[in-house]
């Protein structure tokens, strides 16, 4: 669970991508498939070599899947119910992948943010978005 700190530094965040998650979704994509290509075995509907319309379509889906996460931090479970489902039981997602995703999205907020995205934030990032990762895994049988 997120401390007061922690959530201000997580919104503090969000408010600078807010606006911006297609952008920021496709570049988060781009990086994982380049420095982990065996996630694109979940993405085969983007094809082989995924243009930039549909990396911007996926990429704004996923960044705007965190901002449901941001607004409900203290209801993740069940903000985050149907896309767990779909993970878990449709796109059947191996949860090795979300710590990738993870480290990809520290990456992208600390190479935009620079000297704006402190330890403290990405301390309080890492511990959201796991949080937001056990979430989805949840539901994996």
């Amino acid at each position: 669970m997120l401390s007061a700190q922690e959530r201000a530094h997580v919104a503090q965040v969000w408010d600078l991508i807010a606006g911006h998650e297609a952008a920021f979704g496709a570049e988060l994509l781009l990086r994982l498939f380049t420095v982990y290509p065996s996630t694109k075995i979940y993405f085969k509907h983007l094809g082989v070599c995924p243009d930039e319309a549909q990396l911007l379509t996926h990429g704004q889906r996923l960044l705007e899947a965190v901002g449901v996460a941001v607004q409900h931090t203290d209801h993740l479970r069940a903000a985050l119910s149907p896309l767990a489902d779909l993970h878990a039981q449709v796109l059947r997602v191996d949860p090795a992948n979300f710590p990738l995703l993870i480290q990809c999205f520290h990456v992208m907020l600390a190479s935009h943010l620079q000297g704006e995205f402190t330890v403290q934030m990405q301390a309080a990032w890492d511990k959201f978005l796991t949080e937001v990762a056990m979430v989805l895994t949840e539901k994996y049988q």
